[in-house]
Formats: structure tokens, C-alpha cells, sequence
């Protein structure tokens, strides 16, 4: 288990943190409960403290990328909307760039994530590539959700997205959608390979 980080100082741990705390904060609680977990056994878990992970869930600290990486796998968590971070920002005219294959990775049970253009503090979108791992609706443990709405385009392959309130959708490559991501989704691949789909998540 790495070391327990239970304070980080200065820029470059400003620059990583993730703020919105009451809505991080109450999706990892509820995140924690759905697993029947304590704050001692998830805190332990993500190699954090007892009183960081509190805090975190009552909005009463900033907690910094990695610790969040630790919670998202711990508790695992499917959406990188928990990368997102505040819009508010007096900056314009901003610029972020990504090479082929060099976006940060954060692989789940069902998904592989490339986290695109990731070096901007302050924005509302998410930009990332996925890989989408899951060939059966029953590997999710539960509907994935999260605040606002999201615009996926199919790269390569063929998929499923079965959605809370419609019938399943088949796409494949060329194909596209928009929707309410407080609506439960998921995707599973239907083609040989697995389906590759490029994920835009714009935050409510």
C-alpha cells in the first residue's frame, strides 16, 4: 500500500484539485454506502485518513487528483466526471492539447478511459476516449448517473447503450448520441472487437 498523503501544499496541488465539493462529496458518500463500506474501511481502502475522507464528504476540504483516484478506485466508481473541475474562471482565450495514445488512462471493470486535454484547471467538459469493455448489461453493478449531459460518438465497432427510459440503442462507427447523463446509461460492446467511442461530458 503507498503512503498516506494527508496534506498537499503549494501550485501544483492547487492545480490538481477538484473543486464542487458538496457534489463530489455526496457522490462518494453515496458511493461508500451503496458498498456497505465505513468511513474507516473506505478510508483505509484508498490509503487515506479517516478525518480526510469526512471531510471530503462534507465539503469541508479540497482534495487533490490523486487522492480522488484513489477513492474512484476504491469505491469504483465509472465516471471520470469526477475529474471534472470548476468552471469559474476569469481566463479566456485557453488552450489544451493532447498527442495520439498520450491522454491519462483510468481503466474500470467496464470501461477504459483516456482522459483528454487533462492539464486545464478550470473547465466544464470532459473530453476522453473510451474503451468499451463491457459485452453484457449485467456487469454493471448498478445504472451509471452523473450531473448533466453527455455527447458520445462511436469511433470503431459496434455497441449497445441501454438508458433508463428508452429502449436499447445499437450503434455503430460513424454513429452519435446526446443525452441527459443524470439518466442511468451504460454501454456494452456488440462487435468482435471492442467498441472505441469518444466521450464529451459537460457538467450540470
Amino acid at each position: 500500500m503507498e503512503p498516506v498523503q494527508l496534506e498537499e501544499s503549494g501550485i501544483a496541488a492547487e492545480a490538481n484539485e477538484a473543486p464542487d465539493g458538496e457534489v463530489l462529496g455526496k457522490m462518494i458518500r453515496d458511493a461508500r454506502k451503496e458498498k456497505g463500506l465505513t468511513l474507516e474501511e473506505a478510508a483505509k481502502a484508498a490509503a487515506i485518513g479517516r478525518s480526510t475522507l469526512s471531510k471530503i464528504e462534507n465539503n469541508q476540504t479540497r482534495p487533490s487528483f490523486e487522492i480522488i483516484r484513489r477513492l474512484m478506485q476504491t469505491l469504483e466508481l465509472e465516471t471520470p466526471q469526477l475529474f471534472v473541475q470548476s468552471a469559474q474562471s476569469d481566463i479566456s482565450g485557453r488552450r489544451d492539447f493532447t498527442r495520439k495514445g498520450q491522454g491519462e488512462h483510468k481503466e474500470t471493470p467496464t470501461y477504459d478511459h483516456e482522459l483528454l486535454c487533462n492539464e486545464l484547471t478550470s473547465k466544464r467538459m470532459v473530453p476522453y476516449i473510451s474503451t468499451i469493455k463491457a459485452r453484457d448489461v449485467t456487469e454493471f453493478d448498478s445504472w451509471v448517473r452523473h450531473r448533466g449531459e453527455e455527447f458520445m460518438f462511436v469511433l470503431s465497432g459496434e455497441l449497445t447503450l441501454f438508458t433508463e427510459h428508452y429502449r436499447p440503442l445499437q450503434m455503430r462507427a460513424g454513429d452519435s448520441v446526446y443525452y441527459d447523463s443524470g439518466m442511468g446509461h451504460g454501454c456494452v460492446s456488440t462487435s468482435e472487437e471492442d467498441a472505441t467511442v469518444l466521450w464529451v461530458s459537460l457538467e450540470g
